[in-house]
């Protein structure tokens, strides 16, 4: 069976959020389908074949979810029965969110643990200030910085494309090209295999 660390999980579950969330307008029913999927998941872990599939897998399992959740508010409209299933969108942030975990590890230990709890666990800057022992403002600034250094490390791995503040897209670079700007084993120790070019 594939064992997935709680860690890659949280960071999982943020971005199943986020690809939820423009799916499902309803603040409540979109965090019920991120649950609902994550349960599904862990009950079906055994089926899957690879930890590198899991943000598709779990991209096609909420598909899934927001098609019955759907389904459910308008029971009168009939679907055709010839209607494909929906192939599950290529989200890159999904697809990106696996390799956090490791690069968050890497950034200095003033950021490490600021960063971790904002983005990785989603805390408010008010608990993470309580939580280090910080001003507000102080959490503010130090999630701020620790933000751009995790950002230079991804670009570091990855060539990223942006619109605005989404992403859009990214490729890993090749590890000969990337080594001059990458971080120590950035490219050995990421488990980011799985992800496809933009």
């Amino acid at each position: 069976m594939v064992s997935i660390p709680a860690s890659q999980w949280q960071a999982h579950r943020a971005a199943l959020r986020r690809f939820v969330r423009q799916r499902v307008a309803d603040p409540h029913e979109a965090e019920d389908v991120v649950q609902d999927t994550l349960l599904r998941a862990h009950e079906s872990l055994h089926q899957l074949q690879s930890p590198e599939r899991l943000p598709a897998w779990l991209a096609r399992i909420a598909a899934h979810r927001i098609i019955d959740l759907h389904r459910a508010r308008r029971p009168a409209d009939e679907l055709p029965e010839d209607l494909p299933a929906p192939e599950p969108e290529h989200d890159p942030v999904v697809a990106l969110a696996p390799c956090l975990p490791a690069l968050v590890d890497r950034l200095p230990p003033t950021y490490r643990e600021a960063v971790r709890l904002s983005e990785l666990q989603e805390l408010p800057q008010r608990e993470v200030a309580q939580r280090l022992g910080l001003t507000l403002s102080g959490a503010k600034s130090r999630v701020q910085r620790g933000r751009a250094l995790l950002r230079a490390l991804v670009e570091a791995c990855c060539r990223v494309v942006m619109a605005g503040t989404t992403i859009e897209g990214f490729e890993r670079r090749p590890a000969p090209a990337a080594a001059a700007t990458a971080p120590a084993g950035c490219h050995s120790g990421l488990r980011c295999e799985s992800l496809r070019p933009s």
